[in-house]
């Protein structure tokens, strides 16, 4: 069975796009049993914590309220890149590796902001620092789905980097009868 799973560029990224999903949503549910909204809990002293932080906006807390909004983005995201999947090297195995991660982190996230018991992101990673003059600087709170995303996204900025010469414009194509 597994052999088949990844016999194809759409099954491989689809296959990694589930992986990210459940993995995403599995840390999410995780994060609902052990932690009240709002509740933190100190893992490293001064660099880290677990949070349990509800996020109607997007990254870095930016256009706060706009669930609906940023859903019907992520949507039309979802759709966008599969409908234009072939120009993203899903060609290649790096290619493929960025599109299921898009996919798996986007539908994740996607996911949150639908279910009407959340109608949110579940952020819970929390990385800060407390310098000598004292307050708390973080990085804002993250998730497996974030995660994915910045690096689908990571991956294809290199890809687009590393284009080989010579390399047709339509060499992708291929790629959906894979």
């Amino acid at each position: 069975m597994t052999p088949a799973l990844f016999s194809t560029a759409n099954r491989r990224i689809g296959s990694l796009a589930v992986l990210i999903f459940v993995a995403d949503q599995l840390t999410k549910l995780a994060v609902l049993r052990w932690l009240g909204p709002s509740e933190e809990r100190q893992v490293v002293d001064g660099f880290f914590k677990f949070v349990h932080w509800q996020n109607t906006g997007a990254a870095f807390s930016m256009f706060r309220q706009n669930n609906g909004v940023l859903a019907s983005i992520s949507l039309v995201a979802v759709v966008a890149l599969w409908v234009f999947r072939r120009h993203f090297e899903a060609d290649r195995p790096l290619g493929q590796v960025a599109l299921g991660f898009l996919f798996g982190g986007i539908t994740g996230n996607l996911l949150d902001r639908l279910l009407p018991s959340r109608q949110h992101v579940i952020d819970f990673l929390y990385f800060h620092l407390h310098p000598r003059g004292g307050g708390e600087i973080g990085f804002p709170a993250f998730n497996v789905a974030d995660m994915a995303i910045t690096t689908g996204v990571g991956l294809l900025m290199l890809l687009s980097l590393r284009a080989e010469p010579g390399r047709s414009a339509n060499a992708g194509a291929s790629a959906e009868s894979r």
